[in-house]
């Protein structure tokens, strides 16, 4: 399986990329995973909605452009669906299953996600109800996905 970590803005905490280093190191014997990094929109605290809605939509192009067709898109949004950690992973096992080797993820940036990636996702996932800073997004994502690989492979893993 080919996973892939759409993200916008660039991850500046040591301590979060050696946490994402040491997950991928992980997934290696489970997957292929990369991590891409896209720009994310200069934006003082104070916008109006349509530069709110232009700025996530130069992101969004940016993240579109990464996707390929053949991939199956998961955006993390605050209104997506709640999984537990086993309905991830039995949902990543029936996405292999059924010949979906190429999964992207996507994070938005603080402005959220564009209509155009919301659309072209094939389905939305929330961690919770809360919103997390999106560096922060990527480790707990990593970490959910090594969890659901060795709940797949019925690899212990402390709950």
């Amino acid at each position: 399986m080919n996973i892939s970590i759409i993200t916008v803005g660039k991850l500046k905490e040591k301590y979060l990329k050696q946490g994402i280093a040491e997950y991928i190191k992980r997934l290696g014997s489970y997957a292929k995973v990369e991590v891409i990094e896209l720009p994310d929109e200069k934006a003082p605290e104070e916008l109006s909605e349509i530069e709110k809605t232009q700025a996530k939509q130069k992101e969004g192009e940016r993240i579109l452009s990464k996707i390929g067709q053949d991939t199956h898109v998961i955006a993390l949004a605050i209104n997506g669906k709640q999984r537990s950690s086993e309905e991830l992973a039995d949902n990543l096992d029936k996405l292999a299953t059924y010949g979906k080797s190429k999964i992207a993820f996507i994070i938005g940036g603080s402005l959220g996600l564009s209509e155009e990636v919301l659309k072209r996702a094939d389905e939305q996932l929330s961690f919770s109800k809360m919103t997390f800073p999106h560096q922060l997004m990527r480790l707990i994502l990593i970490e959910q996905i090594y969890r659901a690989f060795r709940i797949n492979r019925g690899e212990p893993y402390h709950k």
